[in-house]
């Protein structure tokens, strides 16, 4: 049996569920992450439970935060406080739970933060991009990097991520952040900022909460157009595979970006670079040896001589429509559950 702790009707529980029903389980129970903040929620016993993303739900996003107001739409605030009710709120079922949880809590509270991934992955000897951790934009400065990218610590989704370059005293600044009003906000497009008095404020606000800073990996381009890949990896195996395609730094596909031609990207790499990148993908998901799935994103460098991880995401498996012998990620997900062990 099979319980998935989301929010319920949102197309990642019901995708899910509806894989389980297809191959045979039981449909999957569904806990609600409003329930799991006030603690009035119970699981079956020895059910095997999955953690489902608990965004898209303003409710849910201001009880996480332990806020007063819930936030204005897409509006970036509190991601700390944010991080530290989700984990608490995950260990909440963790400590209910009697079967095992397809992405432990230990592992989960390290992918929802970059600077603590970003370490594990480069201590495990998983190529990434040179990085380091901040507060505010006068460190991002001090680094002294032309290029660099600025994560919000505990953000997803490109949400706070501004791709920043410095060319002889000009800055500029390339993000989703729209400002309003004082506030910050995620919009579904890319802004380009000149004024650095207006960029140090961004960074300053998202600073408060926390900053993963990389060195800027130039990427490859297909087409007139710079691309990545998520590569979700399943029980050890790299499976589903989209390349996203941008004309910005962003490629976040809800940024208007689009799926790239991957049978034309990987003979552009060859076969043997292309093995190598998604071998580098299992790496990455096997630092997290306890998660059923990972979503790893991969980019090659101009020439596909060099790649590196940019990201593992626990909830990085909502690829719709993108299918593999005939399954979706949540198929083989549950086809991989019978012989899916939890290591002790």
């Amino acid at each position: 049996m099979i319980t998935v702790v989301g929010i319920p009707g949102h197309r990642r529980v019901e995708l899910f569920r509806a894989a389980a029903v297809a191959a045979g389980w039981p449909a999957p129970a569904v806990v609600g992450w409003r329930d799991v903040c006030a603690g009035d929620f119970a699981l079956a016993p020895g059910s095997m439970v999955r953690l489902e993303s608990p965004g898209e739900d303003a409710e849910v996003d201001r009880l996480l935060r332990g806020a007063d107001r819930p936030a204005g739409h897409g509006e970036i605030v509190g991601l700390a406080a944010w991080y530290a009710g989700f984990v608490a709120a995950a260990r909440r079922v963790e400590r209910a739970a009697t079967g095992p949880l397809t992405t432990p809590v230990d592992e989960l509270a390290v992918m929802f933060d970059k600077r603590r991934c970003h370490r594990l992955l480069r201590e495990r000897g998983v190529p990434v991009p040179p990085g380091f951790a901040a507060t505010s934009y006068a460190e991002v400065r001090a680094a002294g990097w032309p290029r660099v990218f600025v994560k919000p610590a505990h953000g997803s989704s490109a949400s706070g991520v501004v791709a920043l370059a410095f060319n002889r005293g000009r800055v500029s600044a390339r993000t989703s952040v729209g400002v309003e009003d004082g506030r910050l906000y995620n919009e579904l497009r890319v802004h380009h900022y000149t004024d650095e008095r207006t960029v140090a404020a961004i960074i300053d606000r998202l600073g408060a909460d926390g900053l993963h800073v990389e060195r800027w990996f130039p990427k490859a381009t297909h087409v007139g157009t710079v691309f990545d890949l998520r590569v979700v990896v399943i029980a050890g195996r790299a499976s589903h595979v989209v390349a996203r395609t941008s004309r910005t730094p962003l490629t976040n596909l809800h940024l208007g970006n689009a799926r790239g031609d991957l049978a034309a990207i990987r003979a552009a790499a060859g076969e043997e670079r292309w093995a190598a990148a998604l071998q580098t993908c299992e790496r990455a998901a096997a630092c997290f040896p306890g998660s059923l799935h990972a979503g790893v994103d991969l980019m090659f460098a101009p020439g596909f001589g060099e790649h590196a991880v940019a990201e593992v995401n626990a909830f990085g498996d909502l690829l719709p429509n993108l299918l593999v012998d005939g399954r979706d990620t949540y198929a083989a997900e549950v086809a991989a559950l019978p012989s899916w062990a939890v290591p002790v």
